[in-house]
């Protein structure tokens, strides 16, 4: 006799969590492997997610004063040697063009000709390319600040690829800023990172820690990196966006100069920040569990299914109808500002797999209409943030005017359980045996289930934390705004150091 499964997608986040994420991601009808190793095909239902997160984070990003441009996504090899350090970090991920065309061989196979007289690097980030451009738009004062955003795709030749994770090509923005003071541009940095906190916190329902990178760790030719970094659910971190200080580093090399109201001519000081679709892959491993995804409210694409159950003929046509009115009476509703989404399932198949469809793919609230609650003037309500035959009752009435705090009642529901995650898996360590301890898989089988996050004192030496990365697979994701100041001595030497959060990591 077969075992039947418990859940809906196997193997289970205990069993195999890197597979399940895979079956989460396929379940849901998210995306999959492109014929272009290393790339993904985003399908509908996994692109209005990024479109939700696009259209919430591009009104923060014009709040606070950005306008959105375009950039070339070629990008000459020369930009690149301009900033010695960037193009040293980025090096090993550039994908090169080096040919203009194409031409037919005596074969008749298509052969590339036509060599160019530089190669071309397609973008694995804009910083030299919108240098370029950021000189000849920026002359004086009365320029600055110069605040730009732009949504894109980067390339970056990833050798071990996973679904919205790590690509080799993915979506993104970037902003970049010029300024024409230190502080300013620090300003800038620090703000978009709490735009991006905020926006995760808020909108994602996915708790972070804020903090500054370590030097190990930072932006290739920046002065300073700071980032949001969430726990996952097999309590690995994920870097789910950065914002970086550069100094006058971009500027010098790309000439980005202004004439100050005195009538100097100084080195202005310039920023970048982004976030990309692995902000998908930080929601799915955040909420999901092992009857698919998870989705918080403010970011699904569809806020509510109607599913009509329709056992007679005689009395579909009256079910039918009292399901449109329904979908009528809540696109009247809004919720976040917007006209709630509803999705009419009258798909010709059986109810138990169209309910089940919808599980999978995460939708915040299922309501199936009977003969039954048609004629009691009623909906079944089921909630994806409680238990599948965990199902209520209630009157059309009641439910279509009590949406909007229903959605929202499940949205803090979401955050509060991530948040109590995170905080059950944080511990303060302090010596290296209990670090240790700490990264040293709890089960051999299940080599994935480890520790979290272990706030600890740390000298920030490049070498040493290089070293403990390749012996225990753990690096510093931050700094803690919340802990900056604070001098602990450090686990490993004994020496001063910050109060750091090791993790392992995506």
């Amino acid at each position: 006799m077969v075992k039947q499964a418990k859940s809906a997608i196997t193997p289970t986040r205990e069993e195999d969590y890197p597979e399940w994420y895979q079956q989460v991601v396929k379940a849901a009808d998210l995306a999959e492997s492109s014929p272009v190793r290393g790339c993904m095909v985003i399908k509908p239902w996994g692109y209005a997610i990024w479109e939700n997160i696009q259209r919430d984070l591009d009104r923060r990003f014009k709040e606070t004063g950005h306008k959105n441009a375009y950039f070339p996504l070629f990008i000459p090899t020369s930009f690149l040697q301009k900033e010695a350090e960037h193009v040293d970090g980025f090096a090993k991920e550039c994908a090169v063009v080096t040919h203009s065309r194409l031409e037919a061989d005596d074969n008749g196979k298509l052969q590339p000709a036509g060599p160019l007289e530089e190669p071309l690097i397609v973008r694995p980030t804009s910083e030299t390319i919108i240098g370029e451009l950021f000189s000849k738009w920026v002359q004086s004062y009365r320029d600055l600040p110069l605040l730009i955003n732009q949504w894109a795709n980067v390339v970056r030749w990833e050798m071990r690829t996973r679904l919205f994770l790590r690509t080799a090509e993915f979506l993104w923005q970037e902003g970049h800023t010029v300024h024409a003071t230190k502080e300013e541009a620090m300003a800038e940095t620090r703000q978009m990172l709490e735009v991006y906190a905020d926006f995760a916190e808020n909108f994602m329902a996915m708790p972070v820690i804020t903090g500054e990178k370590t030097e190990a760790e930072r932006f290739p030719g920046a002065d300073a990196t700071f980032a949001i970094e969430a726990m996952m659910q097999d309590r690995k971190a994920l870097q789910a966006g950065t914002s970086h200080f550069l100094g006058q580093n971009f500027s010098k090399s790309s000439n980005i100069k202004y004439l100050s109201a005195e009538g100097k001519e100084e080195f202005a000081w310039t920023t970048s920040w982004g976030v990309s679709t692995r902000l998908v892959g930080g929601l799915i491993m955040t909420h999901s569990d092992d009857n698919g995804l998870v989705l918080p409210p403010r970011i699904a694409p569809s806020h509510v299914v109607i599913i009509p159950v329709t056992p007679k003929d005689e009395t579909r046509k009256q079910v039918i109808d009292y399901c449109l009115e329904l979908k009528k009476q809540l696109q009247d509703q809004s919720y976040m500002d917007v006209p709630v989404r509803v999705e009419f399932d009258d798909r010709d198949m059986r109810g138990g797999e169209k309910t089940w469809s919808w599980i999978k793919k995460g939708i915040p609230i299922r309501v199936e209409v009977g003969p039954r609650d048609m004629e009691a003037g009623s909906v079944f309500v089921g909630r994806r943030d409680r238990a599948p035959k965990d199902k209520q009752s209630m009157s059309l009435k009641q439910f279509v005017g009590g949406i909007a705090n229903l959605l929202d009642e499940m949205q803090a529901s979401l955050l509060a359980k991530a948040k109590s995650f995170q905080k059950e898996n944080t511990r303060d360590i302090t010596n290296e045996t209990e670090f240790v301890e700490f990264f040293t898989p709890k089960n051999t089988s299940s080599p994935e289930i480890h520790g979290g996050f272990a706030s600890t004192g740390f000298c920030c030496d490049p070498e040493l934390e290089e070293n403990i990365s390749k012996k225990y697979k753990a690096t510093v994701r931050c700094i803690p705004d919340i802990s900056a100041e604070e001098v602990v001595p450090c686990v490993f030497t004994g020496l001063p150091g910050k109060r750091v959060i090791f993790a392992k990591s995506y």
